[in-house]
């Protein structure tokens, strides 16, 4: 596996995995790839820098700081991720077939059953499963 900072051409910067650097080129090539944020097919390989341990004989809080920041950037994916969509709570999958039947380009989010979004699926309906769980805008 390798993993690549990728940016739009909005400067949304995400990160995401790959088998190879050839499946990269391969999806990137197809138009398989576009912004979660913004939904952008326009995005490349950002600027990355190499991930050098720290030498074993200089211990302290630089490892608890590259724990938090994964952390941070999800917190922060998160943020902007529900500052752009609607939440809906259990009404997922009617809100979502709603939008899909009326061609709209909006985002919403909220809980579905694994039913609901088979047949969501089925239908044609584009989703996809959130890396965190979805607050509800009371909960802000």
């Amino acid at each position: 596996m390798i993993v690549y900072d990728l940016v739009c051409t909005a400067a949304h910067r995400f990160e995401a995995w790959f088998g190879s650097s050839a499946d990269y080129d391969s999806q990137q090539n197809r138009g398989l790839l576009e912004c979660p944020l913004c939904g952008c097919g326009d995005v490349g390989k950002a600027v990355m820098a190499p991930a050098v341990p720290a030498k074993s004989n200089q211990q302290g809080s630089r490892h608890n700081v590259a724990l938090a920041e994964p952390a941070e950037q999800l917190l922060m994916l998160q943020r902007a991720f529900e500052a752009s969509s609607d939440y809906v709570g259990d009404r997922f999958a009617a809100e979502a077939r709603a939008i899909h039947a009326a061609g709209e380009s909006r985002s919403v989010h909220g809980e579905a059953s694994a039913d609901d979004v088979k047949a969501l699926r089925d239908e044609g309906v584009p989703l996809m499963p959130l890396p965190f769980r979805p607050r509800a805008s009371s909960d802000a």
